[in-house]
């Protein structure tokens, strides 16, 4: 069985790009959709919920949301993603993609991991904690630190 539908979430890291590169390949391969997501967890929330779609082709006038919208836009096109298939929300970032995921239909997704020992590993991540709650198939993509 192949996969039909992939996301690949985003956290605008300088890895990004190395992650982006193999979720675009596997696509292709599989000849699957390819849709990307950011969880917007590190910039203040205006009035809104968690788990609210931000509309990328509205302009907020929030200075910090406008500028997290267009890396994901230019993202999308340099990976040729549709629009509709482009997705930022507010939230919890393990959360909201596994909610994504199953409200999509997804069988894959893509996230990068640094791989923690020690103490972080006791904490978690947000790739340990998706791969324990997603409906579907992970591919902890292996960032190495510089």
């Amino acid at each position: 069985m192949s996969y039909q539908h992939i996301l690949l979430a985003v956290d605008y890291s300088a890895h990004n790009d190395y992650v982006a590169n193999k979720a675009k390949s596997l696509a292709d391969i599989y000849q699957a959709k390819l849709s990307i997501l950011h969880v917007l967890d590190n910039i203040p929330m205006p009035d809104t919920n968690y788990g609210e779609v931000i509309r990328l082709n509205e302009n907020t006038g929030y200075e910090l949301l406008e500028a997290e919208k267009r890396k994901l836009i230019e993202l999308g096109k340099r990976l040729a993603i549709d629009d509709d298939d482009q997705w930022l929300v507010w939230g919890v970032p393990n959360q909201e993609i596994c909610a994504c995921a199953a409200q999509e239909k997804v069988d894959l997704i893509i996230v990068g991991s640094h791989g923690r020992h020690g103490l972080a590993l006791l904490l978690g991540s947000t790739a340990n904690s998706i791969l324990h709650h997603a409906h579907c198939d992970v591919l902890a993509v292996r960032l190495l630190d510089n």
